[in-house]
């Protein structure tokens, strides 16, 4: 039986997508999962990119909600 796994490496601007969610995360209080879930990853030659990586917004006036975290990953 031939093992048809293939192994992925995250690029660096996949590692940053995941470290811009975690601060987006931290910084507002929230979930992480649902970004990370609403990641669209592409493998290319230097490895996974997420074609929709997040956003981090720092504004007290506007806190963001649970809703437009979710919207992000739409």
């Amino acid at each position: 039986m031939e093992d048809n796994t293939q192994t992925f490496k995250l690029s660096n601007q996949a590692l940053g997508s995941v470290m811009m969610a975690l601060q987006e995360s931290l910084l507002n209080e929230m979930d992480i999962v649902p970004i990370l879930k609403g990641f669209e990853l592409v493998s290319t030659g230097d490895g996974l990119i997420v074609t929709n990586p997040p956003t981090v917004r720092v504004s007290n006036e506007n806190p963001i909600t649970e809703q437009d975290l979710l919207n992000m990953v739409k």
